[in-house]
């Protein structure tokens, strides 16, 4: 079930092969890119999925931290936010997610905390409790005080939290933009799904140096 797709080697020639097979939308439908709307949500990337010793390792997971830290940057430079959610669970807002999974991530796992590789403040760390970022999180307000209408989505699962949450975007009104090279999963499978899915009729597809070059 679990390939490391991504590697240090393989991350540029994937994204470009899936970012040409996947497309983006008719260029009379598709928003450009514009820094001063946007904002970058990079999503779960903490050490109960990133640690070698959890059963929730994503084996690629740690190949796209350089170049969402270099998105970051980016974001920061232009003044822009960036904002890093936090899985956290406790056993009353869990809901399904108590039924589906065998653990839960609750505040006191000792892989609760984001991987110490992301270059991410204090302040740009948002907790939530689904895989809708957006869902009773406080991530629509910050949105609404920073004059957001774009939202650029990075980190982890590309199929569950980052599918949702770019679906959930999309019916609240923001332009989104999905990182082909900026978020990871399990394997190939589910990843390619995510882009063929979303590419269809939610998200602009693209990767991270497209956005620094738009």
């Amino acid at each position: 079930m679990k390939e490391a797709y991504f590697q240090p080697d393989t991350l540029k020639s994937l994204s470009k092969q899936w970012l040409e097979k996947y497309g983006r939308p008719k260029k009379e439908l598709r928003q450009p890119f514009e820094i001063q709307s946007a904002c970058l949500l990079i999503l779960d990337m903490q050490r109960y999925f990133l640690d070698e010793n959890s059963h929730a390792w994503i084996p690629g997971a740690k190949t796209i931290i350089p170049g969402l830290n270099k998105a970051s940057r980016y974001f920061r430079n232009a003044d822009r936010p960036v904002i890093a959610t936090q899985h956290i669970n406790t056993a009353k807002n869990a809901r399904m997610m108590g039924s589906w999974w065998s653990e839960l991530i609750l505040e006191d796992h000792p892989l609760v905390q984001i991987d110490p590789d992301l270059e991410i403040q204090s302040q740009e760390i948002l907790q939530k409790s689904q895989y809708d970022a957006f869902f009773e999180s406080k991530l629509e307000t910050r949105l609404l005080e920073e004059g957001v209408k774009q939202v650029v989505i990075g980190g982890v699962m590309t199929h569950l939290c980052c599918e949702t949450t770019a679906r959930a975007a999309f019916v609240r009104g923001y332009d989104v933009f999905f990182l082909v090279d900026g978020t990871a999963t399990y394997n190939q499978d589910y990843h390619q799904a995510t882009l063929l899915n979303l590419s269809h009729g939610v998200a602009v597809l693209t990767d991270i140096n497209k956005i620094i070059e738009e």
